[in-house]
């Protein structure tokens, strides 16, 4: 008879931790999981599938203007949040349900509770239960973090804005990474009037520098009014905004700027989470009053108040925990996956964390996590695809080829559109190899998870010329670019 309660003890019911519990369970594992929230995790409850499904729901708007340019008699529909917030809430509780489901079927004992540890080989829920395991695994995800100023909590994150009671008329986000501009893409084909701050020069930080700027001009041609270089310096409720004529006085010289999403006025805004639209000064000097102000700067992992390091854990400076290679930490009996490592914070990549880690400790077989040569996509309007490195990555260790082809595709230039997408290869001069594959299209995101098997095989420039192209298509591009435009 074992001394421990379970064999396995996981704390975190998102998909990389309810994964590990799934395949341990199925090896004969005796399998406990607590989930202090709902069953699912960021992914599936507020995070990539109700995003997504917002994402499919915002490309509509142009779809209208489109099928009109190919003959079909319709009108410009508008689009109605209270028809669809209650479809997306009722598609994430099936999600939820599915996920219980799995769990039950598999013989994992669920835990809706919070959960900490005492010891290594020890958890407390909420209620002060004990339980004891021969493993921990940490897969407790993470949070999107509020900027460190004044007023800050006024503002929103990520996980609000599938709960807001109404869509806003006028908003404000502030961040230049992926969530910041898939949500002023999705807010934007919603008809809502999208302002955007990023402090850096330009959006998209790591991601290859030629697509992100295709992408800023994309999201400008969308309407979207986006700032780089540009920060939040002051914001208040709006009906405490400071009087100018009291700013000049004292030398601050207030200019109000006269961009349209900032004229939104404080009388006639709607209720912002906070009870009211928020006034906003940016470094720029410029003022202007928004609905709501969404706060994209940041993620960090939910580890605080756990008692992992009084066990031995170690912790980074993000509160990230640190693993080997075999996601083990410190302390030999616990484990961590996921965004609460802060290594890939890709779902898949969790997913794929929490099999090796099954492999590695129940299996017998020490596994390893490959996070190289991962395929991503960012679901901006344009989509963004991209695998292997950029061309600033492969200039600092390989003498380079670049392939990089943009132009307008069929579908929209027969629509009228001025819109562009960009296919781009880089490629080792030595070997070869394709190093690195970005797109910025429409269905990107589809496209990368084919071109990332050929990346991750190590195929070749001449692999790819030597792949019939499918015609008409935007993809064919990627196999028919025989001249590079520059060599490194």
């Amino acid at each position: 008879m074992s001394q421990f309660d379970y064999d396995l003890f996981v704390i975190g019911g998102g998909s990389g931790g309810v994964r590990a519990a799934r395949v341990a369970a199925a090896e004969g594992a005796k399998v406990a999981l607590a989930e202090e929230s709902r069953m699912g995790g960021t992914c599936v409850i507020r995070g990539c599938v109700p995003k997504k499904l917002m994402v499919f729901a915002s490309g509509y708007r142009e779809s209208f203007a489109d099928a009109r340019a190919y003959g079909w008699d319709v009108e410009d529909g508008v689009f109605q949040w209270d028809k669809f917030q209650p479809q997306l809430h009722k598609e994430l509780d099936r999600l939820e349900g599915v996920y219980r489901h799995l769990l039950d079927n598999s013989g994992v004992e669920v835990f809706d509770s919070r959960a900490a540890l005492d010891d290594p080989h020890t958890v407390r829920l909420a209620d002060g239960v004990t339980k004891t395991a021969k493993h921990i695994l940490i897969a407790t995800g993470g949070r999107p973090v509020r900027p460190d100023f004044p007023c800050a909590d006024l503002g929103i994150v990520s996980d609000d804005i599938f709960d807001l009671p109404e869509l806003p008329k006028s908003i404000l986000i502030v961040g230049g990474g992926y969530i910041a501009c898939e949500f002023a893409c999705i807010l934007s084909g919603m008809g809502v009037e999208v302002t955007q701050f990023y402090r850096g020069a330009q959006i998209l930080r790591g991601f290859d520098e030629e697509a992100r700027g295709l992408i800023a001009e994309m999201m400008r041609e969308h309407g979207i009014d986006l700032h780089v270089g540009t920060n939040i310096v002051d914001m208040a409720p709006a009906s405490e905004r400071p009087d100018p004529d009291e700013e000049n006085q004292a030398g601050m010289g207030a200019d109000v700027h006269q961009m349209t999403a900032l004229q939104t006025d404080a009388s006639g805004g709607k209720a912002s989470a906070q009870g009211g639209p928020l006034w906003v000064k940016s470094t720029n000097g410029h003022e202007g009053v928004f609905d709501h102000v969404l706060f994209a700067t940041g993620r960090r992992p939910n580890t605080d108040n756990m008692g992992l390091e009084e066990a031995g854990v170690k912790l980074g400076r993000n509160g990230e925990v640190i693993v080997d290679e075999f996601s083990q930490t410190a302390v030999p009996s616990i484990y961590a996956i996921g965004d609460a490592t802060d290594r890939v914070n890709l779902t898949p990549v969790a997913i794929r964390e929490g099999m090796a880690f099954v492999e590695t400790v129940f299996k017998g077989n020490p596994t390893p996590v490959d996070h190289d040569l991962i395929p991503s996509a960012v679901f901006t309007q344009p989509e963004f695809g991209t695998v292997g490195l950029t061309e600033e990555q492969a200039r600092e260790n390989h003498e380079i080829e670049v392939y990089c082809t943009s132009f307008r595709p069929m579908q929209t230039a027969f629509a009228g559109k001025p819109g562009r997408v960009l296919m781009k290869l880089i490629v080792d001069r030595g070997d070869r190899k394709v190093l690195g594959c970005h797109i910025v299209a429409p269905n990107a995101g589809e496209m990368i998870q084919m071109a990332g098997i050929a990346v991750k095989m190590g195929a070749t420039k001449e692999d790819f010329d030597r792949t019939v192209a499918v015609h008409p298509t935007m993809a064919e591009e990627l196999v028919t670019m025989k001249t590079p435009v520059r060599t490194v």
